[in-house]
């Protein structure tokens, strides 16, 4: 529990700390107080209205009605009671800076305010590029490795594989300042920076060697959005991220393909696994390849001219040929758009478990020209071809495959967008609730002593995993998910089947 003292009336002893009494006192410290706030609400405002109206045309301007501006009255008077007699000097920047986060995460769980650093970043994501040194890197939280700066790959054609950098070497220091204390986002930001300046790390590479020093020159990293390859007779395409360039990469490693086969390849898979979602315009594009024109998805605001439609150009690039597209509890937002487009309009059978469920679009506004950070503001709520909406539902796939893999005992689970605090559109009774241990061991029991029974929240509809093991290496982790998709395109006439009996059942 809180402590907290009840302060005594007494009588005014210093004009800078208590509040001035008498009616025109008072009036002069309102007027004090409201002017600097409101110009700072005032300017906010404005910005806003001017990036969005350069952004998306569509934004309605706001109507700030008087009792808005006296809850700013009452946030500037409570702003500066914390700032004059809180019992250590606070930040102001802190300060602020917490009351906007605060104002956002009463929206929703994808609506934040980003700060200058966080918005510079997640242009470089959306992007596909930054400048630095070219190495997937995780930082350990356990083990002899825990702390340091852990490199899971050297990208191709980058400073850090063009000075032999390999995974698992460690960077324990860079330009001189030791790793340990530093979390993962700093050490990041301590190997990036301007394209060819110079960054000095150690390696340790051998455990039970001394590190050795490598100095490195930064050049544009380029993040690949695509990738591609020949399975048997089909051609497989994975979208790693939906980045500025993905939709570009995507046709680019379709044509690829065609040249590689006499006759292309038979068939696609589509891999969106995993995959957290990014640009909306790059959803549209990557589904476009595969359509012959029509309606991809529509998304809908707040107000009814809001409504957009995105539609796609004449010319399936893969000239038709069977498509099955790969999705799980990881596949969110972009990803589900070009999932459920391909699926609504009968062009590809999904196959593997449940999608996360995350159908709202957020619009990214600079503020004071990003000088000041960005609001990233969730604006509207997309629709598929058929107008469902995805928002805390999902998509299920055509073809159910959970699959477990060797040291599990049931497939893996993940959190999905109904379960995040927040959420939109979750109903009230669908809401998460505390489940009591002494519960959850009734209901195992339960499963033992009927193992037909089925979960009626299994996400899986009740559809049984398939044990995966292990390559031939006895290392790497047999992919079942995409043997079946390589199996159902091989048969031409089931696959035909399977995709009349899939648009069949979502139209009754």
């Amino acid at each position: 529990m809180n402590a907290t003292r009840q302060t005594p009336p007494r009588q005014s002893a210093s004009p800078e700390r208590d509040a001035p009494q008498g009616p025109a006192a008072r009036k002069r410290l309102r007027s004090y107080r409201a002017a600097p706030f409101a110009s700072v609400a005032a300017a906010a405002i404005a910005g806003s209205l001017v990036t969005g109206a350069v952004m998306t045309s569509g934004f309605a301007r706001p109507a700030i009605s008087a009792d808005t501006f006296r809850q700013l009255d009452l946030f500037g008077e409570v702003f500066e009671q914390v700032h004059a007699n809180y019992v250590e000097s606070p930040d102001d920047g802190e300060l602020i800076d917490g009351a906007i986060n605060g104002m956002m995460s009463e929206l929703d769980p994808h609506s934040s305010y980003l700060s200058s650093e966080d918005y510079t970043r997640m242009q470089e994501q959306t992007r596909g590029s930054f400048a630095g040194l070219g190495i997937q890197v995780v930082m350990d939280t356990e083990g002899d490795d825990a702390g340091y700066v852990k490199v899971v790959a050297p990208i191709d054609e980058t400073p850090a594989s063009r000075a032999g950098i390999q995974t698992n070497d460690l960077i324990v220091e860079i330009d001189g300042e030791d790793v340990k204390p530093l979390n993962l986002d700093e050490s990041i930001a301590l190997l990036k920076g301007e394209k060819g300046t110079s960054v000095s790390i150690k390696v340790l590479r051998e455990r039970d060697q001394e590190p050795f020093p490598l100095t490195l020159v930064r050049d544009i990293v380029r993040v690949e959005a695509v990738v591609s390859r020949m399975e048997d007779d089909f051609g497989y395409i994975r979208v790693r991220t939906f980045s500025e360039r993905a939709g570009a990469e995507l046709k680019k490693s379709i044509r690829e393909l065609e040249k590689e086969v006499v006759g292309g390849p038979k068939g696609y898979v589509l891999d969106l696994r995993s995959n957290p979602g990014g640009l909306l315009d790059q959803a549209v594009s990557i589904a476009d390849v595969f359509l012959e024109g029509g309606e991809i998805v529509s998304t809908r605001g707040r107000h009814p001219k809001d409504t957009l439609r995105e539609m796609g150009r004449r010319g399936d690039l893969t000239k038709g040929k069977p498509v099955v597209v790969l999705i799980n509890g990881g596949s969110a937002s972009a990803s589900e758009i070009v999932a459920g487009a391909l699926q609504d309009r009968n062009r590809a059978l999904l196959l593997g478990t449940k999608s996360f469920g995350k159908g709202s679009v957020q619009t990214v506004i600079p503020l004071r020209n990003g000088l000041q950070g960005a609001l990233r503001l969730t604006t509207a709520r997309y629709y598929t071809p058929s107008g469902r909406s995805i928002q805390a539902q999902g998509i299920m796939p055509d073809v159910i495959m959970p699959v477990i893999y060797p040291g599990q005992e049931r497939p893996s689970t993940r959190p999905s967008e109904s379960d995040l605090p927040g959420a939109l559109d979750v109903p009230e009774d669908a809401e998460a609730e505390e489940v009591a241990p002494a519960e959850i061991a009734s209901s195992e029991e339960a499963a033992e002593a009927d193992p037909d029974a089925k979960d009626e929240d299994d996400p899986n509809g009740g559809v049984d995993a398939i044990e995966c093991g292990y390559e031939e290496d006895g290392e790497t982790f047999r992919d079942c998910q995409l043997e079946r998709a390589i199996e159902i395109l091989s048969d031409a006439t089931a696959y035909r089947a399977m995709l009349a009996d899939a648009g069949a059942l979502r139209t009754q």
